[in-house]
């Protein structure tokens, strides 16, 4: 009865690792399909496809047969952090789109999606801030996201941009303590 036992044992075993490896991303080699549906998934607007893009960021080794391009230089010449403001990831989500979409010769008709997938993500990061000095937050987010949807890139942010959503944050919060 043991070895009956035993044997059912390391058969369900196996048979669960089978089913666990041909469900995993780096399972078998990937067809361009997939790879487009998988991009396709973490560059949407929502927090979910954010969140799916972060998490496949933290676990890059699954997903390293679909040859995805991990590189960033976060907000280009811009400040990552603009006054304190968490805009790196967000960038980083950003470079990750438009890399493999120009990578995979579909950036064209992918660029509005992912600048407003971009946006989506910056107005999240500002919506974790008190509201007294999110409307800079927000002023800031929409300076990147024009500099991006224009000109491809928020290396187009001017200094003159972060200096009014300075002066709109320490007005806010002067007002806050009054």
């Amino acid at each position: 009865m043991s070895r009956r036992l035993t044997t059912t044992l390391a058969a369900g075993v196996i048979a669960l690792l089978a089913l666990l490896g041909a469900g995993s991303p780096a399972a078998a080699a990937v067809s361009t399909e997939q790879k487009l549906t998988v991009l396709s998934s973490w560059t949407q607007t929502s927090a979910t496809s954010y969140n799916a893009w972060n998490a496949g960021r933290l676990n890059k080794g699954a997903w390293s047969e679909y040859a995805f391009d991990w590189s960033t230089d976060y907000c280009s010449s811009s400040p990552d952090n603009p006054l304190g403001f968490s805009f790196s990831l967000s960038c980083y989500r950003h470079d990750f789109g438009y890399r493999n979409y120009k990578a995979m010769g579909r950036f064209s008709a992918n660029k509005s999606r992912l600048d407003s997938a971009f946006y989506a993500d910056l107005k999240r990061v500002c919506a974790t801030y008190n509201v007294v000095v999110r409307p800079a937050c927000y002023s800031l987010a929409w300076t990147y996201y024009e500099a991006v949807s224009i000109f491809g890139s928020v290396a187009a942010v001017q200094q003159a941009d972060i200096d009014r959503a300075a002066r709109m944050k320490a007005d806010a919060e002067r007002r806050a303590r009054s």
